[in-house]
């Protein structure tokens, strides 16, 4: 009766996060064998220019490679295709192993939005939790400090362990690691900038050598011509106060920068949408980054020289970004279809 582990994750790139997480959970919690589980499609994350899930399966597969039998990089949601819901990968699971075998091992920001993942209560009976923390994150001592969704299905608390009343448990553990990111890595890599600390050296060798995360520029061409066309889809779907911005007189990290508002929360979030699906039909490309755009009050999309921020009209008021680019050049964006 293994103790299975089950790490699951994009993985764009894997990181030395990743993999001294990885071997402190195996050794702390006296796992036999932690399966790596590459994702074919994040459900809660928008699609970002990047390597294939086979190029992230390689990666993750060459960063564990020194590291031991105990490491299994599992590529069922690859070879599944779509959409990558953890619960439908823990029945896979649970064919061949009981339920108190099963050690699902998710970060700590994880846990505060697991009531957004697909069956979240089922995949509580199908699997224990081991929550992994940074030093200074605060690990709830009483049921008042859980988050909202667990409070009424823990059965009992003790300092780092809850026992649930599904049968399964939730465990914190607490990492020493250097805080870093996936998508902290993939700016440095597009910029040119060293990486070498954050990195395994085969990863970084094969990032090289298949030319990953090269900045968009290339396929884009003229940015100008490009911030009039996202500029046109924004008056197209009714942003309000459209306005850009030629940032290369200033400091600033990039060239330019739209800016538009929505009349709604979910408005703002439908400019996002529809400025990435115009974007990937007439370029190809997916934005570099992209965040906010669950809440829709501030959404930053990111294509490298170029910046788009969506707001709720009311938070733009609030954040008066435009203050920021006084040095810059208001391109005077006009609306090509006026009503």
């Amino acid at each position: 009766m293994k103790r299975i582990g089950i790490f699951g994750g994009s993985f764009n790139p894997p990181h030395m996060g990743h993999v001294n997480s990885l071997q402190t959970v195996l050794k702390k919690m006296g796992l036999d064998r932690i399966h790596v589980v590459p994702s074919n499609q994040n459900p809660l994350k928008v699609q970002v220019e990047g390597p294939t899930p086979q190029q992230r399966e390689e990666m993750i597969r060459l960063a564990m490679s020194s590291y031991g039998d105990a490491f299994f990089i599992d590529d069922r949601e690859i070879r599944r295709g779509g959409v990558s819901y953890t619960i439908d990968t823990l029945k896979e699971f649970r064919k061949d192993h009981a339920a108190e075998n099963l050690f699902l091992i998710i970060g700590a920001d994880n846990l505060e939005s697991f009531h957004e993942w697909k069956d979240y209560k089922k995949i509580l009976t199908e699997a224990n939790l081991i929550v992994t923390t940074r030093p200074g994150f605060e690990i709830p001592t009483s049921v008042e400090e859980m988050p909202e969704f667990l409070r009424d299905l823990v059965e009992e608390a003790d300092f780092n362990f809850i026992e649930l009343k599904t049968g399964r448990s939730v465990q914190f553990l607490t990492l020493s690691d250097v805080e870093v990111s996936s998508s902290d890595i993939r700016k440095k890599l597009r910029s040119g900038r060293p990486v070498q600390k954050e990195l395994p050296l085969s990863v970084e060798s094969y990032i090289k050598e298949q030319g990953l995360y090269r900045p968009l520029g290339d396929r884009i061409g003229d940015y100008r011509k490009f911030v009039d066309f996202c500029a046109n889809v924004l008056f197209e779907r009714k942003g309000i106060n459209v306005r850009g911005f030629d940032l290369r007189p200033t400091t600033s990290p990039t060239e330019f920068a739209l800016v538009a508002s929505g009349t709604s929360t979910r408005h703002a979030s439908a400019l996002a949408e529809n400025v990435i699906a115009r974007v990937k039909e007439e370029y190809n490309v997916h934005p570099q980054g992209v965040e906010g755009m669950d809440e829709g009050r501030w959404v930053v999309i990111d294509y490298g020289s170029l910046i788009v921020h969506l707001f709720y009209d009311f938070v733009r008021h609030e954040y008066a970004l435009e203050n920021l680019w006084k040095d810059g050049k208001d391109l005077g964006l006009k609306d090509p279809h006026p009503a």
